[in-house]
């Protein structure tokens, strides 16, 4: 008997779609969790049919995870994630651009990281803050007040995995200026990214110190989790782009959260369309 259930989510998830995947998965049972999402129960979750229901989900934009029965939030630790287009609904770095009129030179750039193309993470970033030179500091405020927002779901699940006892990390190729403003905004545990050299009010178009790149990620959840004595398997990691793969690898829960393609194919799980809050769906109460 299977001890594997299988959540599937999607906002308009009618009872067509639930009984398609009903099949495919050859469930036991369907428990309904809420509007937007079911439990398949005592699924097959042999290789085929993970790959079968994947497939069906990607052309049904509905997110499938194949979870192990009876799994509870409170069983993991850590909560870590990336903040560019993962928590928050931008990449900093494009709009702080956009102030300066750059943000097609610098979003290509962006772009091709995020995809994998440009593989040293840290020449990226520092050709594209060579950009940023001369613009006054007031610029990164503008665009925490006027474009950066949380993505759907951000604040149930911090609460929620607050509640139930997860240290909170958030961990970016970003810059500092944000990721301490949503440490402090969100009540998170820690929050590691890149400073910003300012002078005399203005960007100099570099960064200070050692740029956090996709292995000094991984080192960070991999301190972060020896220093709470978190198991991998007890840790929820979630990024979208090539920079959060090393740290994804470390984490039993990896999700992928509107991720680039190379990130999908990756990571065990991904949220194509429900909110961040999905992953809560995922865990019996």
């Amino acid at each position: 008997m299977s001890n594997t259930h299988v959540v599937i989510q999607s906002p308009s998830l009618g009872t067509s779609l639930i009984e398609q995947a009903a099949a495919l998965a050859s469930c036991e049972g369907v428990q309904r969790i809420s509007h937007t999402a079911v439990r398949l129960l005592k699924v097959t979750d042999d290789a085929q049919t993970k790959q079968a229901l994947t497939e069906w989900g990607e052309q049904q934009t509905v997110d499938t995870a194949f979870i192990q029965a009876g799994a509870r939030l409170s069983d993991c630790k850590i909560l870590a994630m990336d903040m560019d287009s993962t928590l928050i609904n931008i990449e900093c770095i494009d709009e702080i651009a956009a102030f300066g009129g750059v943000k097609e030179q610098v979003s290509s750039i962006t772009e091709a990281a995020m995809r994998g193309e440009i593989k040293d993470f840290s020449e990226s970033l520092t050709k594209r803050v060579a950009f940023l030179e001369g613009l006054p500091v007031e610029v990164l405020q503008s665009v925490y007040e006027q474009r950066l927002q949380l993505n759907p779901g951000a604040q149930a699940l911090i609460d929620t995995a607050k509640h139930a006892g997860l240290k909170t990390l958030l961990v970016s190729g970003g810059f500092t200026f944000f990721t301490d403003k949503l440490k402090a905004r969100l009540g998170l545990d820690a929050a590691h990214s890149n400073t910003l050299e300012q002078v005399n009010g203005r960007l100099t178009g570099r960064v200070l110190g050692r740029i956090l790149d996709a292995q000094g990620k991984a080192n960070t959840l991999t301190a972060f989790a020896r220093e709470h004595d978190v198991r991998p398997e007890q840790i929820i990691a979630m990024g979208d782009g090539a920079n959060d793969l090393k740290m994804l690898a470390l984490a039993g829960y990896s999700v992928a959260y509107r991720a680039k393609p190379v990130v999908r194919a990756q990571a065990r799980y991904a949220l194509n369309v429900a909110g961040l809050d999905g992953v809560l769906n995922w865990f019996e109460h």
